[in-house]
């Protein structure tokens, strides 16, 4: 299965579509700048990412092509990414939040899981409008491997293409669901926010403002994102200009 394959017009139909209305180096430290000119993280770089120069085993392997689910996922040309975006543990001042919570920085295209001792392993994520239009706190209440993808009805309605997933019958997991391999469900209480941390097979969206969808990340990195973050781990969304510390402060 090639990355071409899977760039076929129905996906790109489909991920267009995905608004989800909701969403149903080696010794370096390179600093991350925040807001108002502050260093928030540094990268450790322990997967051995590089800003410079030709890319390394790890992470060629990082990002190789895996058989997973019965799925085929195609290797990520990690070449062709920025490597600011690509997965690596960093300096992070959690500011006192628990290890497992997830932090998701809208403004720098950054997801953060907070780890002990000051060190967060920090992914690139792609954010639709969706994933703008939302801020504030989520628990992680379910994870699915392979998701089924249930467009919601307002969707149906802009884009009656996509009917035959409405009625609660959704779209079979694989290689062209919108959710990728894997999601993680954002509730607030007892509701469902309809927003989710999930997969994409587009890569190149990584980094970037998106079109539609909630907060994507690489196959890959959604994969290694759903073993490190706990069933009822806290999410905190930044907007561009908030910031940790001030979420620290209200909590």
């Amino acid at each position: 299965m090639t990355i071409a394959s899977i760039r076929s017009p129905l996906l790109a139909v489909l991920l267009a579509g995905a608004a989800l209305a909701g969403c149903t180096t080696s010794g370096e430290r390179a600093a991350i700048v925040g807001p108002g000119g502050t260093a928030t993280a540094f990268a450790a770089n322990p997967l051995g990412f590089r800003s410079g120069g030709p890319l390394g085993p790890v992470e060629l392997t990082a990002y190789a092509a895996v058989e997973d689910g019965g799925f085929s996922l195609p290797a990520i040309p990690v070449q062709r990414i920025d490597p600011q975006f690509l997965r690596q543990r960093v300096v992070y001042d959690g500011q006192g939040f628990e290890p497992g919570t997830v932090v998701v920085d809208t403004g720098s295209h950054f997801l953060y899981v907070v780890e002990p001792s000051g060190t967060a392993m920090r992914y690139g994520i792609g954010i639709g409008k969706a994933g703008f239009d939302w801020s504030g706190e989520a628990y992680v209440r379910d994870k699915q491997h392979w998701p089924r993808w249930f467009p919601p009805k307002e969707m149906i309605e802009r884009r009656p293409e996509l009917a035959p997933y409405g009625n609660e019958v959704g779209m079979d997991s694989g290689l062209m669901n919108p959710l990728g391999a894997r999601a993680l469900y954002l509730w607030q209480g007892n509701k469902d926010t309809l927003y989710r941390l999930h997969g994409t097979p587009e890569w190149w969206s990584i980094g970037k403002s998106v079109s539609s969808g909630c907060i994507r990340l690489m196959n890959q990195d959604v994969m290694d994102l759903y073993e490190r973050v706990p069933l009822n781990a806290r999410v905190i969304v930044l907007n561009p200009g908030e910031t940790l510390a001030s979420k620290a402060r209200v909590s």
